[in-house]
């Protein structure tokens, strides 16, 4: 892929106390560039507070201000490492320009990442599998897929297959850092800890359990009625439901149609705005969005199709302001089922067309359990196909205990409720 010049990406520091950090991306533009880019601000722990986009076509101009959302570090220098990782070089802009349509990516460059199986036998306790996924997203190791099990005796075996954003895992220095990180936070609960290239065991966790009929309707329902679904459309304000305005305009630009999105803010809006056009092939021309006001957002993007031109068919039309306000209202599905005997939280977020997931779900599902003191019994990630969209979908089974009766009903909305608010930065 070449190397961008490195003032490509620049990052300026706030000086002073919850200052946002400002993030400037200046080079050469591909479709779905920004998409890209706001995956990795979304990865690193970052709430995007406001955005200017602009593009000629050639070259584009990116600026984000940007507050970390979570209590990891933010390494400044890799998020700058992995964003210049996705820029085109400046020196074959023109090749660029040929491949316009193609989404090159570091998307779907992670598809030849080394996938590694990091496997740890321990005691079992509250909270100790977001413990690990915390630890996991300081090391920068992203989660590709997971098999937790908890044994009669109460110990847990965790399979975690990652792959690494440093590129490093191959190494003694690296591999011995992610030991160390685990074992201080397992501490003497672990009894044993191994960390290998992955072979056919990854093949064999790549499916998942089949979901019932019920739950796959109201998993993946996409029809949305005046009278939404109350437990998924919940707003920050729990006293009124979410709205989610999406306009066309051809009217304004003699070249571009203006797209206009209001909706209920959320963690990692402009990333569902941004991978919803890029799934649509649809390039920005120039955007802006705006401060947050009264818990509602407002995104301005001037557009055109990959040919250039503005979207005039009505039916085009309809089906991108369908598709948006689907995803402003239901970024990420969110349910309790009963699985047997047993309870099971299920979440759910559609996969991008380069192959590429939502990140830091489990990052921010663990910490919800955890939050609320419920343990999990066992958990698992797979892919599902419905309705011809792929998506990611994170299953958990739960565990009793005397503070929750998780057969009853608002306990069970209390917990989706929790997770929803975690995944949704509320």
């Amino acid at each position: 892929m070449g190397v961008p010049s490195d003032d490509a990406v620049l990052i300026q520091k706030g000086t002073k106390s919850g200052e946002p950090h400002v993030v400037t991306v200046n080079c050469p533009d591909k479709t779905g560039l920004g998409c890209d880019i706001c995956r990795i601000i979304l990865d690193f722990g970052l709430y995007i507070t406001k955005g200017d986009v602009s593009t000629d076509g050639r070259w584009c101009y990116v600026v984000l201000w940007v507050i970390p959302y979570s209590k990891l570090v933010v390494r400044w220098s890799n998020l700058k490492d992995r964003l210049l990782y996705i820029c085109p070089p400046s020196c074959s802009v023109s090749f660029y320009l040929n491949q316009h349509s193609l989404t090159t990516s570091s998307s779907s460059s992670s598809k030849s990442c080394p996938v590694y199986l990091l496997k740890f036998f321990s005691l079992d306790r509250k909270g100790l599998l977001h413990d690990v996924t915390h630890v996991l997203s300081e090391l920068e190791l992203t989660i590709q897929r997971v098999k937790v099990t908890t044994t009669p005796d109460g110990r847990v075996l965790d399979l975690f297959f990652v792959t690494d954003n440093l590129d490093l895992l191959h190494t003694k220095k690296r591999q011995d850092e992610t030991y160390e990180e685990l074992h201080a936070v397992l501490g003497e609960s672990c009894i044993s800890c191994e960390l290998q290239l992955t072979g056919s065991e990854y093949e064999s966790h790549q499916g998942m359990s089949s979901l019932s009929p019920v739950v796959t309707e109201e998993l993946f329902y996409s029809e949305i009625s005046d009278k939404e679904i109350y437990s998924q459309a919940l707003s920050p304000d729990v006293t009124k439901l979410k709205k989610a305005n999406v306009t066309i305009d051809n009217s304004l630009s003699p070249a571009h149609t203006l797209l206009q999105v209001h909706c209920v803010d959320h963690k990692g809006l402009l990333y569902d705005v941004m991978r919803t056009l890029k799934d649509f092939n649809i390039q920005i021309a120039y955007g802006r969005f705006s401060p947050k006001n009264t818990g509602y957002r407002d995104l301005d993007l001037f557009i055109q199709q990959k040919d250039g031109k503005k979207i005039v068919d009505p039916e085009k039309q309809n089906g991108l302001c369908s598709r948006l306000k689907v995803e402003m209202l239901h970024p990420l599905r969110v349910i309790i089922a009963n699985r047997g005997p047993d309870t099971e939280l299920l979440v759910a977020n559609p996969v991008e067309l380069s192959g590429m997931g939502r990140p830091r779900v489990f990052y921010d599902v663990t910490l919800a359990l955890k939050t609320l003191g419920i343990c999990i019994f066992s958990a698992e990630i797979g892919r599902y196909s419905d309705q011809d969209r792929e998506w990611e979908v994170y299953r958990f089974l739960l565990e009793e205990n005397n503070k929750f009766q998780l057969a009853n009903v608002v306990v069970r909305n209390q917990i989706v409720d929790t997770v929803r608010r975690a995944l949704m930065g509320w």
